[in-house]
């Protein structure tokens, strides 16, 4: 990791990236707890450690690092996303975009409202991501 992303990530946890990462943290767990929610915790943790850390990694589809086409890529990924999408991903989407409103107010915090974006985004539709170096 480069030296500039270091310094992001440190600012990013302090100013409110622990408490979306706790977020995403949580929504694993009530998911794991469930045991029919075990596939969404697993793609939740993931995100979960992404949102702690986001400078310096991105999240691109699981088949484009991998060159295989597997379950959380493929139709089964897709209805997935969308229990997903209703159970938990609507209210972890929104906390990214209002706190990426908040941030976008100041100069110094845009970088972290795109980070912010960027994660909504995800939170929306996580099944069959990876997370890589950037």
């Amino acid at each position: 990791m480069q030296p500039v992303s270091i310094i992001l990530n440190v600012f990013w946890i302090l100013i409110g990236g622990a408490w979306m990462a706790f977020g995403w943290l949580v929504a694993a767990i009530v998911m794991a707890l469930t045991i029919i929610g075990l596939p969404w915790a697993r793609a939740a943790f993931n995100i979960a450690a992404y949102t702690l850390m986001p400078f310096g990694s991105r999240a691109v589809r699981r088949d484009e690092v991998t060159g295989v086409s597997d379950v959380g890529t493929g139709p089964l990924g897709v209805i997935g996303n969308l229990i997903w999408l209703v159970l938990a991903g609507w209210w972890l989407a929104l906390a990214h975009l209002i706190i990426a409103l908040g941030l976008a107010i100041t100069i110094i915090g845009l970088p972290f409202a795109w980070a912010h974006l960027k994660l909504a985004g995800i939170a929306l539709w996580p099944i069959g991501k990876a997370i890589v170096p950037a």
